[in-house]
């Protein structure tokens, strides 16, 4: 039934629609092409030559434009705009504009597309026409094929009666129904090629008439600094909240304390010595603070035994038994190790603390070029990125880095998170830092 439906869909009308519109847009894109191009080229050796390019090109931009709006209306096909036109930091006015215009690729890559357009559009308008002109006579065929033998003096609908072979003439119902059914293969062929004709048309818009590979990639940067700029000012106000609130206000009680003992160390030498061993176990409470705050910040056995020894520790800070499993030849860089225990310790919280397992798991393979970090538990599952909950931030993490986060969390569980982590070896990191 949806083979049958497909030739009559909304779908394949609207981007058959399309298919037929190529040809008129293409004949004036490419003239506007290669008539402003020769113009434009034919008169560089005056000084309007390079204005008029310009013009030509700003022209095809438009262009584009207009082809990225019709993709979306009879495609589907969102295509972010291109980046905007730059000038040189500084500069302004007609040559500035000029010499931007020039250097932009969005401006080549939307001439590329309207030359392409005019033989692209003869290919689609071609095949999309004579398909449904060919199909839909002949699926109509029953409806008035009775007309041609009544009314003139052709004995039925054939092909090629005038010959001297005769032709080929239907006037039975029987063949009328044959004739039908070709039309009918006919319109479902003509469903296909059509979306097949779609895809590419949404290939070559996407690629000629969208950002570029290389800003695609700095818009991507720049959202991943973004992210790490923030994250690293939420640390520091973590740290700070820390400080303030944990090991500097027992520090500071503690210098209060100890001032009070040594007012009383001559008048109640008993009291004083009560109150220095009310001090030293301030003292043992703020050292204490002050070590789960460094290691909140680069733990000391990360760095002096690596992943293995660190993932440990933090396993065994787990409400529930972890195993843990680490298989790495060698280590990785410094910054991807931090990055990897921190996830892990993150991922092993939310086990504590949502999943109510009896027991989890941590698996660390090195696969390629990329570490794997893997975190499982037999808990009640239901874990979601898209909920609001920590996954959401921690996958912004890791992508800020070019890394992956993957979860698989069915209700009544159980739960595997596996994160990707590009490899990055000390030697590169070191090379790149230099």
């Amino acid at each position: 039934m949806n083979v049958l439906r497909l030739p009559f869909g909304a779908r394949t009308w609207r981007e058959g629609t399309h298919l037929l519109l190529n040809l008129p847009l293409g004949i004036a894109s490419f003239v506007v092409a290669v008539t402003g191009l020769s113009v434009s080229g034919g008169l560089l050796i005056t000084f309007v030559g390079l204005p008029l390019l310009a013009v030509v090109l700003l022209l095809l931009r438009l262009f584009g434009r207009l082809e990225r709006g019709r993709a979306r209306v009879f495609l589907g096909c969102t295509v972010a705009e291109p980046e905007p036109l730059r000038t040189r930091e500084g500069r302004r006015g007609l040559l500035a504009w000029t010499e931007a215009m020039l250097r932009s690729d969005v401006s080549w890559r939307a001439t590329a597309y309207a030359l392409l357009q005019l033989p692209w559009g003869i290919l689609t308008f071609c095949a999309v026409i004579t398909l449904w002109a060919a199909g839909l006579g002949a699926l109509t065929l029953p409806l008035w094929g009775w007309a041609i033998t009544r009314y003139t003096d052709e004995p039925g609908v054939g092909i090629d009666t005038d010959g001297e072979g005769g032709g080929w003439i239907w006037d039975t119902p029987w063949e009328y129904a044959l004739v039908a059914l070709v039309g009918l293969l006919l319109m479902i062929l003509a469903g296909w090629l059509i979306r097949a004709l779609a895809a590419v048309e949404r290939t070559l818009v996407s690629a000629l008439l969208g950002p570029s590979s290389a800003a695609t990639r700095v818009r991507q940067l720049e959202t991943d600094r973004t992210v790490v700029v923030d994250t690293s000012a939420a640390d520091l106000r973590r740290i700070e909240r820390d400080l303030h609130d944990g090991a500097q206000a027992r520090l500071v009680a503690l210098a209060m304390d100890l001032g009070l003992a040594k007012e009383k160390l001559t008048e109640d030498p008993e009291a004083a010595a009560r109150m220095v061993d009310e001090a030293h176990g301030e003292v043992k409470l703020a050292l204490q603070e002050l070590r789960d705050l460094a290691r909140g910040i680069h733990p000391a056995i990360l760095t002096d035994r690596g992943l293995g020894p660190a993932l440990s520790a933090v396993a065994s800070r787990c409400t529930v038994p972890v195993a843990v499993e680490v298989e790495l030849a060698e280590r990785p860089a410094a910054a991807i190790e931090g990055i990897a225990y921190f996830t892990t310790s993150e991922l092993l919280q939310n086990v504590s603390k949502h999943s109510g397992a009896r027991r989890a798991g941590v698996d660390v393979w090195r696969a390629d070029d990329r570490l794997m970090v893997q975190v499982t538990d037999d808990g009640h599952g239901g874990a979601d990125a898209e909920a609001g909950s920590g996954l959401a931030g921690l996958a912004e993490r890791l992508a800020a880095v070019d890394g992956l986060l993957a979860i698989r969390s069915p209700a009544g569980g159980p739960t595997t998170i596996t994160a990707a982590l590009p490899w990055r070896d000390r030697a590169a990191a070191r090379t790149a830092a230099r």
